[in-house]
């Protein structure tokens, strides 16, 4: 197998000071654990060897001591910032604004450390340990962009309604990706359908574009108080504007996220299973 260099970005913004009250930070696993250490830890064993955490500058000193420490021994750990104010040359912060720009800006943050094919993942989503791998390894063999799909039936809850973004694809290859909301079992949307979680395989140059599309989200932008430049609709334009081919690896494996309050006893059964198993002996 290639033993190229790659990188995993996660955005981890979203936190607050010390992580009071989030969702992102909330203990699941037997030994304390947090969604984010399962997805560092497959993320290592698949072969990622450069960790970024996108975070805000904020709640660094409390980031790197809850989160960084558990990581900077084993692999390379660096952190970059996504700060409202971080914009391009001829623009400024819309007075009022306090929502984030989105992950397009979030993952903008990291290219001037990260030069290798890369992954991007939620800090709150596990997306389980074959997903890291098949991302991996088609990268760094295929050298071509690409995204974990999800059974849609692996990823909806059953204590509420959830967003998705349904895939369309010929050849394996993504044609569009829809938005659609207020999804459940019942829905009617078949539940072995192709989902994405906003788990991409990115190349290098990739962050050119995505600084000109930035750019361009800034200057069309109609809500300057809430417009959001994201990267599932960022790639969509990709791939109708300039050809782009973004390969779907179906992941069969089960995802797991704190949509609801509810769903949290299914994610720490799920995570004592794993401890039971063996598969996380690094966490504790």
């Amino acid at each position: 197998m290639d033993t190229k260099s790659s990188a995993l970005i996660v955005m981890a913004a979203g936190m607050g000071s010390r992580f009071g009250g989030l969702k992102q930070m909330e203990p699941l696993g037997p030994h304390g654990e947090v969604i984010l250490d399962y997805s560092v830890y497959d993320a290592m064993e698949a072969g990622f060897d450069k960790i970024v955490f996108v975070i805000k500058k904020a709640i660094e000193k409390d980031f790197r001591e809850l989160v960084g420490k558990k990581f900077e021994s084993k692999v390379d750990v660096s952190y970059t910032f996504q700060e409202l104010d971080d914009l391009p040359k001829g623009f400024t912060l819309p007075e009022g604004r306090v929502k984030p720009w989105g992950t397009g800006h979030a993952v903008l943050t990291a290219k001037d450390i990260v030069k290798t094919p890369f992954a991007i993942v939620n800090a709150d989503d596990y997306y389980g340990k074959s997903a890291y791998k098949l991302i991996h390894d088609y990268l760094l063999e295929k050298n071509e962009m690409c995204m974990a799909g999800y059974l849609l039936g692996n990823t909806i809850s059953d204590n509420g309604t959830v967003a998705r973004g349904v895939c369309k694809m010929s050849d394996g290859y993504l044609d569009e990706i829809i938005e659609t909301t207020a999804i459940d079992k019942n829905s009617g949307i078949p539940l072995d359908t192709l989902v994405s979680m906003n788990m991409w395989g990115l190349l290098p140059d990739f962050f050119a574009k995505l600084e000109e599309g930035f750019v361009d989200f800034l200057k069309t932008n109609t809500d300057p108080l809430k417009g959001e430049f994201f990267i599932p609709k960022f790639i969509d334009h990709l791939i109708h504007n300039e050809g782009a081919k973004v390969k779907v690896l179906p992941a069969n494996e089960k995802w797991y996220g704190v949509t609801y309050k509810e769903d949290s006893d299914l994610v720490k059964a799920a995570f004592k299973k794993f401890d039971e198993d063996g598969l996380y002996p690094g966490l504790k």
